[in-house]
């Protein structure tokens, strides 16, 4: 791919990304490029060649002064074979023995992987019931049930009822709208995940309403899928609409004629990192009585048994059918 910027570098020699919005940040991307070129035995010349970008712009981003566009950094990253990913600095770093794990797995046979998984997960459960105690966590879309549902049912287990949302406008005071347009939505996931670590360490027993989104910060939702029991509570988006405008909140349907249509792309993006909850309760069409006799009866049967379980190969454990 031709490097787009390369004749405005040609005819000042500096060219925009000579001050970059964020020097360290690009110098990061550079001194990833540098490694990964040197690790695979590549020259500068070489990587010119297969990426399509000058072998000058090249020396730029590798000594931090060139502010690659994603278009460039793609093409940069199929030459050296590594995911895009692999070239962005990580703001927390990565242990050494996770970046030797992903290197394995970059070895390994994609049909294999599967098993992989599998051994992997089978070994991290050895010590999750420990980790989970007795925490039940409630995650999904607004609208599905968790704040009514957990209130019941820490109300049947004696033991306090915790939103995490509210524990962070507590903490921090302010109302999470205003967080996240003052400070930024990444402020707010640092804070949802200091509360999250906070409400562990105080609380063996607890039931854990969350955020619909908390599952946009892999970490944090880790963190919560491996400390504590999880159960994707879920519903149509129908009723989830419906919910939400029955708890007298109309901004969907005033700010958005589409809604409907958003409500349906949220709910399929993070379809997938939902199902990663040890169980799945549908509350769609049922009676709040009838769903919480079913979340009731699963966490009953999961504080019973000393064992625990993991989550096979992305299945849920236990599902809810039907209902609220």
């Amino acid at each position: 791919m031709p490097d787009p910027t390369a004749k405005s570098k040609r005819n000042d020699g500096r060219g925009a990304a000579a001050e970059p919005p964020d020097g360290v940040f690009v110098a990061g991307i550079g001194r990833l490029v540098r490694l990964s070129r040197a690790k695979r035995g590549m020259t500068r010349r070489q990587l010119a060649q297969e990426s399509g970008a000058s072998e000058r712009y090249l020396a730029q981003i590798e000594s931090g002064q060139g502010n690659p566009s994603v278009l460039i950094l793609k093409s940069i990253a199929q030459a050296l074979d590594v995911p895009i990913i692999e070239l962005l600095p990580r703001a927390n770093g990565r242990p050494a023995a996770m970046t030797h794990v992903l290197d394995v797995l970059a070895r390994t046979p994609v049909a294999e992987l599967p098993a992989l998984a599998e051994l992997i997960e089978s070994h991290a459960a050895r010590h999750v019931a420990a980790d989970r105690a007795r925490r039940i966590a409630l995650v999904g879309l607004r609208g599905a049930g968790k704040s009514t549902l957990g209130r019941r049912l820490a109300d049947e287990l004696a033991c306090p009822f915790i939103e995490l949302d509210r524990l962070v406008e507590q903490d921090y005071g302010a109302r999470i709208p205003d967080l996240i347009e003052i400070a930024g939505l990444a402020t707010f996931r640092r804070y949802e995940r200091a509360c999250l670590e906070r409400v562990i360490d105080e609380h063996d027993t607890a039931v854990i309403a969350t955020a619909g989104g908390i599952v946009s910060d892999a970490e944090t939702y880790a963190l919560l899928l491996r400390r504590s029991h999880t159960v994707w509570v879920r519903a149509s988006p129908d009723e989830h609409m419906k919910r939400v405008m029955e708890q007298g909140d109309f901004r969907p349907m005033a700010q958005n004629r589409e809604a409907m249509a958003d409500l349906v792309a949220i709910l399929d993006a993070r379809r997938a990192d939902y199902a990663r909850a040890q169980a799945e309760l549908d509350t769609s069409g049922d009676t709040i009585e009838c769903s919480f006799e079913k979340l009731r009866d699963l966490v009953k049967r999961w504080l019973d048994d000393k064992r625990d379980v993991a989550r096979p190969s992305g299945r849920p454990i236990e599902t809810g059918a039907g209902g609220h």
